[in-house]
């Protein structure tokens, strides 16, 4: 018999969590919400600095650039700034973070999406709320937004919607669990984050094989397969929304540092295959020991630049060297590397929390073993993935052999699956505890034991820390600075101890209060609010440590912008396109790319070619390839002479005397350390096979007349055919070149750029950056917009009109 609709108890609890939802965002992002303020994200700040070309051309046109030359030369925009209309995902997006600002909207919808994930295991609207918590306030949600991870941060939040679809599905009402899994892989897709897809994949992956093997072994496989494969459709379908996105991300790929290399004698020195280089790819691996974090904030010192106060031991240190108490206090409120752990910088820890840790512990003994199986084991894999080369024989593997695995870097990152299962089992073991209390076998002895091992880790390290050496690698150059070295020490095993008996007490007072429950002493009710409230003091204090109130800025965009004395001076020069290098840290850089053409930039994912040029010779200054670049400028940093001209920059486009032929993309590299690249043009004839080998340039002449991001217009004069090679960058998906209004072929020269053998006389010569790939993308993304909208809604009709199924596939806790 169905139940008949009640609004006070089928949808005002849930208005109310979304009340405190937006409570608990507006107290932790009141300066956005309220002051006007934004945070200086460094890769915000970089990506606003390398998209700006992009949406100036956006703003004035109102059409997609998909190309900017203001990084690297020049490349796709597609993983900078492109919008693909045919994705109608982004109105949905809207409404579920109630179109707020970004950094309160990323936080608003993790704790949203936590909230429906354990309210489709079936759990009150309360504990929904208190696991949200759990979930949302974990200290990397907070660290990654202020480092500008945004992207990142989203698409994290939208994994518990996939998992509470994928669940809900197969425990209960399929129709409207597919419907939801298709909304939240929808919205996880539409991020482009794809490394924290993989891991969710990875985790759901492990689900898989726990439900084929219960399936099995209770004879329900072939309902199973049947869902599972409905459940595939609707994956289907969110990758269809996002196939523009997705398309032309896997094609660029192919050409960018994340595909395969053309070299024989790769710069690294590692194999050449496909994917990045394995040293780059694991250069940020978390520590073994370091996965105590996840219990003990501070248990490797913090982040690599953290404030101290003046009852600090490194505070006092420097009073008695001399230092007067003003410029004391401000040496230690600066930021001193406290982290002394093995990866070369950190903003932070990743702490789930230790009553997480405490309750996932209780989870391992009375949670049904089929969730467990599969929780432990993604918490399991999270850890070892996170560990990198610090566990070689298993990482290099998966590095090697697994599929697409070796398309991502800071294998640290992969901890984010740990951040989902820890808080999730410890959900589901504080339920099952408030449920069952009376059915579990020992319960008290089983709270006591899970609390006996959080809590006797951290009375260890409380007693024992001094055993550590607090030695880091940064340690050598603070010695050189004359800086007390070993009070900095002494402060990072204070903040290790300090950080044990904090994690001790709260892991004490959360085991007390369930204890005193599991006795019947105080009710469900006090029970879950207790440990909600310490739960989410543990948390936001220590987020509070690394994005607090004082990270807030007013007019970021407009202070990070304002042009220096070198911009201006650069500016001045109104010609229509040219390149500039900011010398003191060129490729780490894009707010050079705000105001000009960079050969420079910031970005994951650059040119494989153009990475190339930069280790064999833009890194060793060869003046010949700042030349055929167009290089005109060079912002020096120094006040007394800020800019410096580039000599000898060859303009957008030149004619050639002579082809120095080579076999191979090797040769092709390695001739540009001896050439002259305003007479010569250097061309792998195994790949553009080119007759004529010398040319007479007299009397011939060319000039770029009109310049837009993905359309450039040159004219020429010739008296004889001629060999033009152009400072933009070579991508032959896409550009396509016109003589006279007529298509015709152009290829590659000087291993990056662009070259065109021309006739004799007067000619137009024209580029246009039109990628298939974007088109067809959109077109697909668009129709199966229209195709997720219609699923879904009728999906959830149907559903809400069809009976639950009476044995769920999946069993409940």
């Amino acid at each position: 018999m169905t139940t008949p609709f009640n609004f006070k108890r089928d949808v005002l609890p849930h208005i109310i969590a979304v009340l405190v939802f937006l409570i608990l965002t507006a107290a932790y992002f009141s300066p956005v919400l309220f002051d006007d303020k934004g945070l200086a994200q460094h890769d915000m700040l970089q990506f606003r600095g390398g998209a700006q070309e992009v949406l100036d051309f956006r703003e004035t046109t109102g059409e997609e650039a998909l190309w900017t030359n203001s990084m690297f030369s020049g490349m796709p925009a597609y993983l900078i700034q492109t919008q693909f209309p045919g994705d109608w995902s982004i109105y949905l997006h809207k409404v579920l973070t109630l179109n707020l600002p970004p950094l309160a909207g990323n936080i608003f919808i993790t704790l949203l999406c936590g909230y429906i994930l354990f309210v489709a295991m079936g759990m009150s609207s309360w504990l929904s709320i208190v696991g949200a918590v759990a979930f949302s306030f974990t200290s990397y949600n907070l660290i990654i937004l202020e480092a500008g991870h945004n992207t990142k941060s989203l698409t994290i939040a939208y994994i518990p919607m996939v998992l509470a679809g994928l669940i809900y599905a197969l425990r209960k009402n399929f129709w409207i669990g597919a419907a939801l899994f298709a909304v939240g892989l929808t919205l996880n897709l539409h991020f482009n984050h794809l490394q924290m897809t993989y891991y969710m994949l990875l985790l759901v992956l492990i689900f898989a094989v726990v439900e084929i093997f219960y399936a099995v072994k209770h004879g329900t496989i072939g309902e199973l397969l049947k869902r599972g494969l409905l459940l595939g459709v609707a994956a289907v379908l969110a990758v269809g929304v996002n196939f523009g996105r997705l398309y032309t991300t896997a094609e660029y790929s192919e050409h960018s540092i994340r595909g395969k290399s053309e070299l024989t004698q790769p710069n690294s020195g590692d194999d050449v295959g496909s994917g990045l280089d394995r040293e780059y790819a694991f250069n940020w691996s978390y520590g073994v020991s370091e996965t105590l974090t996840l219990l003990i904030p501070d248990f490797y010192g913090g982040s690599s630049s953290a404030p101290l106060d003046t009852d600090s031991e490194t505070y006092n240190a420097f009073i008695k060297m001399g230092a007067p108490p003003v410029q004391a206090e401000q040496l230690v409120k600066q930021g001193l590397p406290m982290y002394w752990g093995p990866q070369p910088m950190t903003s932070g820890p990743v702490y789930v929390g230790a009553i997480v840790v405490f309750l996932f512990v209780l989870g391992l003994f009375i949670v049904d073993r089929r969730w467990t199986s599969w929780l432990v084991a993604g918490t399991i894999l999270s850890i070892v993935l996170a560990w990198g080369k610090n566990f070689e024989a298993f990482n290099y593997f998966m590095f090697d052999y697994f599929p697409l695995y070796n398309k991502f870097r800071a294998v640290s990152s992969a901890l984010v699956i740990a951040q989902i299962t820890m808080p999730f089992l410890a959900i589901l073991a504080l339920w099952k505890l408030l449920r069952e209390r009376e059915l579990i076998k020992d319960l008290d002895k089983k709270l006591l034991l899970s609390g006996g091992i959080t809590g006797g880790i951290c009375l260890l390290v409380w007693l024992f820390a001094g055993t550590f050496s607090f030695a880091s690698g940064t340690d050598q150059q603070l010695i050189q600075a004359q800086f007390p070295i070993d009070a900095i020490r002494a402060d990072r095993e204070s903040m290790m101890r300090s950080d044990a008996f904090r994690s001790l007490v709260f892991i004490l007072l959360a085991g007390g209060l369930l204890y005193v429950y599991v006795k019947n002493k105080v009710s469900a009710t006090v029970a879950i609010a207790g440990v909600g409230v310490l739960m989410l003091v543990d948390l936001w204090a220590v987020d509070k440590r690394y994005l607090s109130e004082s990270d807030f800025k007013r007019d970021v965009l407009t202070t990070y912008f304002q042009p220096t004395q070198a911009d201006q001076i650069i500016l001045q020069d109104k010609d229509l396109s040219y390149r500039v290098i900011y010398l003191p840290n060129p490729f780490n850089d894009a707010r050079t790319s705000y105001f000009h053409k960079s050969i420079g930039g910031y970005h994951g994912a650059k040119l494989r070619r153009y990475q190339d040029v930069i280790d064999r010779h833009i890194s060793q200054n060869n003046l010949e390839v700042y030349r055929m670049l167009n290089t005109r400028y060079a912002i020096t940093g120094n006040p007394q002479q800020p800019v410096q001209r580039v000599p000898g920059a060859l303009g957008n486009a030149w004619f050639v005397e002579e082809v120095k032929p080579v076999q191979s993309p090797d040769e092709e590299l390695e001739a540009l350390t001896m050439f002259d690249a305003g007479t010569t043009a250097v061309i792998d004839v195994t790949k553009f096979p080119v007759e004529k080998k010398e040319y007479t340039a007299d009397n011939a002449n060319i000039e770029l007349v009109a310049y837009q991001p993905n359309y450039l217009k040159y004219e020429y004069q010739a008296e004889q055919e001629g060999l033009v090679v152009f400072s933009e960058v070579y991508y032959a998906d896409g550009w396509q070149a016109y003589l006279d209004g007529e298509p015709v072929d152009h290829i590659r020269a000087n291993y990056i750029l662009r070259a065109m053998q021309v006739p004799a006389g007067k000619h137009t010569i024209e580029f246009r950056f039109a990628p298939k790939a974007y088109t067809l993308g959109n077109t697909i993304s668009l129709i199966s917009s229209i195709l997720l909208l219609i699923v879904v809604v009728g999906a959830i009709a149907y559903g809400v009109r069809k009976k639950p199924t009476e044995e769920p596939i999946v069993a409940k806790v």
